[in-house]
């Protein structure tokens, strides 16, 4: 084959894959608005009934607005054709509920609109330092020269000594202009952005992973062990031999160092309230990079959870797989099969004989009565009314001050701490910070209830809250440690709207 016909093998062969075959339909202005609209930038599982009804409502919405090409029929049916075309996944949640999601195929025809929606940076001195940064950082890892490894990290320690010195005696501190800005956040919202069909593809892997077991289990043409040995193997070499396994365990080894974490969220944060930030990024570019740890964290869920049903589907059939049993089941229908014939041979060919399929009805002869006793309602004495002139005279902050927890106020300063980049640890230090009005010993009942209330644990461990009365005393109290979630983190609340 010549060259140019096997490049055209390999163009034809691309342009068959899923992805630009979404994109190169008449109608994929259409699907990718409903996507994009539907599922938004971090793939969240959707049912089954309502993905039908949006897409009914947007392409409603759509006619309306003048547009004429768009799918036709109901939205079950559009959906199922966008399954056909390996667009859509239908799958079970953790509640046994049908969902739809996205594939890593359709992300990537995502991605590819969303990049191309943005404002294309030119040659700029950023992303040539990027590339030039890059490059000498992986020389520095993969050089298998010794000396040539310390040569250049002598050479960055060097500049970065010489750097510091000159910032520490007074040096002119040379700040970014607006166009460097602007590639730098456009670069990065390009890294964050790939990260969904990433995970994506990792997660089908482990699906298909999945309905192969199940295949091999109906089939019955292996020995169980010879199954799970493959599944082991397969499974180890998705995260070691392929590209998309490599960066889930390079981004799970991540998360699980919190500095790492600490130090993300930090430079985010610097980032976000750069001076020039305000005019370069839209309101969806900023959420897009506040929300990056949680985007990271909802992928490696939704992947750990297909791992754990390949898992559970494993454990299932070796806990549900009874040799014993089965062979007891055999030698029962053996038996039955030689009563029958022994009673074939004692019968006509018209012979009947009635079975019950079901056994016969229980019959109770006697149930227990409780009878009625007129003291159960018996009206309890009536409640004498006091003089009102004999009341104290008491004062509104005095009432208030004496009430019950602030219920309203604690839930603002609660929500406030779970949504800030910065969290507060535990309840012990958030009430720590509130000013004195909001640190009687109610309120610990009263942000105990809100914790409660989310159903947020606590550890066995205790903390101390310094409380303070409406007179000016305090007390310290030594209450079970409720630590505070993390906000990159779905709520059980946010879990249950997503359901």
């Amino acid at each position: 084959m010549s060259g140019i016909a096997g490049e055209l093998a390999r163009v034809k062969g691309a342009f068959a894959q899923p992805t630009l075959t979404l994109l190169h339909q008449r109608q994929a202005p259409v699907v990718i608005t409903i996507f994009r609209t539907a599922f938004g930038r971090s793939n969240n599982p959707i049912p089954t009934a309502r993905l039908h009804t949006q897409v009914e409502e947007h392409l409603a919405a759509m006619r309306v607005a003048g547009e004429q090409d768009v799918p036709t029929g109901s939205g079950r049916e559009i959906c199922q054709r966008w399954m056909r075309g390996q667009w859509l996944v239908r799958s079970l949640d953790d509640a046994g509920h049908e969902v739809y999601a996205l594939t890593s195929h359709a992300q990537q025809a995502l991605e590819l609109v969303k990049n191309l929606a943005r404002d294309r940076a030119t040659l700029s001195e950023h992303r040539v330092a990027t590339i030039l940064g890059t490059v000498r950082r992986f020389n520095s890892e993969a050089n298998p020269d010794r000396t040539a490894r310390v040569s250049i990290l002598n050479a960055e320690i060097a500049r970065l000594r010489a750097e510091r010195d000159r910032l520490v005696d007074g040096g002119d501190l040379a700040g970014a202009t607006e166009d460097y800005m602007l590639e730098g956040f456009t670069e990065l919202l390009s890294l964050i952005s790939a990260l969904p069909s990433d995970f994506a593809r990792v997660e089908e892997r482990f699906a298909t992973i999945r309905s192969e077991i199940l295949s091999a289990f109906r089939a019955e043409d292996r020995p169980a062990g010879e199954v799970i040995d493959d599944y082991l193997a397969r499974a180890d070499a998705l995260m070691t031999a392929t590209h998309e396994g490599r960066a889930f365990e390079g981004a799970f080894a991540l998360l699980r160092d919190d500095a790492l974490v600490t130090q993300l969220r930090e430079d985010l944060t610097a980032l976000l309230e750069h001076p020039l930030s305000d005019r370069i990024l839209s309101d969806a570019d900023r959420a897009e990079l506040r929300g990056t740890v949680r985007l990271v964290r909802d992928g490696l869920d939704r992947v750990l959870a297909q791992r754990s049903r390949v898992t559970a589907t494993l454990k299932e059939y070796i806990v549900s797989h009874d040799a014993a049993r089965d062979r007891e089941l055999e030698q029962t229908l053996r038996q039955v099969e030689a009563e029958l014939m022994t009673w074939m041979a004692t019968t006509g060919p018209r012979a009947t004989h009635d079975v019950a399929l079901l056994p016969a009805r229980a019959g109770v002869e006697h149930l227990r009565e409780r009878f009625h006793d007129p003291a159960d309602d018996v009206l309890p004495d009536r409640i004498s009314t006091p003089d009102p002139a004999l009341a104290p005279p008491v004062s509104l902050e005095e009432l208030v001050a004496q009430g019950g927890p602030r219920l309203a106020t604690l839930r603002e300063r609660l929500d406030a701490a779970t949504t800030s980049l910065l969290p507060v640890a535990s309840l012990g230090a958030l009430f720590d910070d509130l000013e004195p009005s909001l640190r009687r010993p109610v309120e610990i009942f009263g942000l105990l209830h809100l914790a409660a209330d989310r159903a947020w644990p606590s550890e066995e461990a205790v903390e101390p809250f310094a409380a303070v009365r409406p007179d000016g005393s305090q007390r310290t109290f030594a209450v079970p440690r409720t630590p505070l979630p993390d906000p990159d983190r779905p709520t059980p609340h946010e879990t249950e709207e997503r359901a």
